[in-house]
């Protein structure tokens, strides 16, 4: 063997070779970009379904004719809409910046939050109600439909599509002297919080 069969022999061993490492490469370029791909679609599609609340028919009423501490005195509405994609826990609500107490109705000034969750649309406004009870459900008319109130206890789940419709009983610090001034209710996840104002409304009659 010359020198020159020599040398194209080895030629053709490395060409091989460069052939094999190609090959190679392209298959872990491929099977890379496979799993960034696959990590991808999985973290958009998870935050595709991202937590999101409509707040609505914010209301605050003082009942000046009621005693203080009465069931009636003060009063606070809201409808939350889960229109999210993913459930979501209410961990606490609060007027004026005052945490509103679930269930505190064995003190002598009734504080407690009621609620009803439906997947009915609620288009007429929510109104004062004087009547709760607050040691059974309650019974509400809206919209010639009967929603089921009940007093919460603990943290409120509210399910995706869902809506909740809120009554918070007395909320601290809403006196006579707020009349007409600006209130802040303040719901809060664990993820966020949603905040809307409202005009405290005089109230005299018991509905």
């Amino acid at each position: 063997m010359n020198y020159n069969s020599f040398q194209k022999l080895l030629k053709n061993r490395y060409a091989l070779s460069t052939v094999v490492t190609t090959l190679i490469i392209l298959v872990i370029s491929v099977l890379l970009a496979s799993v960034v791909t696959y990590f991808a679609i999985n973290v958009v599609s998870t935050r595709v379904q991202e937590e999101s609340l409509h707040l609505t028919k914010q209301h605050i009423w003082y009942n000046s004719t009621a005693n203080s501490g009465d069931i009636s005195s003060a009063q606070a509405s809201l409808m939350v809409i889960n229109t999210g994609g993913r459930d979501v826990v209410i961990d606490k609500l609060a007027v004026r910046g005052q945490e509103a107490a679930w269930n505190d109705s064995s003190s002598s000034t009734k504080k407690l939050v009621l609620y009803c969750i439906t997947n009915n649309p609620v288009q007429n406004d929510m109104t004062y109600v004087g009547h709760f009870n607050v040691t059974g459900t309650n019974i509400v008319t809206f919209d010639s439909t009967d929603y089921t109130f009940q007093v919460a206890n603990n943290d409120l789940v509210l399910r995706s599509g869902y809506t909740m419709l809120v009554y918070i009983i007395n909320p601290d610090s809403i006196t006579i002297n707020d009349i007409g001034l600006t209130v802040s209710i303040t719901l809060y996840t664990a993820q966020a919080m949603y905040y809307r104002e409202g005009n405290v409304q005089a109230c005299s009659t018991v509905t």
